[in-house]
């Protein structure tokens, strides 16, 4: 067995990079602001590795404390900041607003509804007759995810 000719301290040291690369990885395919933060803890894990080379439980301890500490506190900052970069558009201000149906809505199928005087597809989980009033809940790609008044 390869693992046991190396020494503990040494190990551990490979093992805290693997870490810190697997979920910088993981970070990087999903971008949701989780991962990065086991990185950063690892990283952390990985200086106490150097100093305290044979002291794992203080290696372990340092990991999830940074970890979690980060992840509680810096992640709701980076996205909240990561918000405040999105790019709206002017179809977003139609969510909220009232729609008249043109074009009858069957329970999961298309029909069409105007709006600010412009008519878009609209999408609903229930039937909606001609001129009913409805309220848009959402866009899905080009058409307006709608439900009754």
């Amino acid at each position: 067995m390869m693992f046991l000719s190396i020494p503990t301290g040494t190990l551990m040291v490979l093992i805290w990079v693997a870490v810190i690369i697997f979920a910088a990885v993981v970070e990087a395919g999903t971008m949701d602001l989780s991962s990065i933060w086991f990185s950063a803890g690892a990283l952390f894990a990985l200086i106490v590795a150097l100093i305290f080379p044979y002291e794992l439980w203080l290696q372990v301890v340092v990991f999830l404390v940074v970890s979690v500490l980060l992840l509680v506190i810096l992640r709701p900052v980076f996205k909240e900041h990561m918000k405040k970069n999105e790019i709206k558009t002017n179809a977003d201000s139609l969510i909220g607003k009232v729609a008249v149906c043109t074009k009858e809505i069957k329970d999961g199928n298309r029909g069409e509804v105007k709006i600010e005087g412009k008519i878009w597809t609209a999408i609903s989980n229930e039937d909606i007759e001609l001129n009913e009033k409805v309220t848009v809940l959402a866009i899905k790609g080009v058409k307006l995810v709608v439900r009754k008044n």
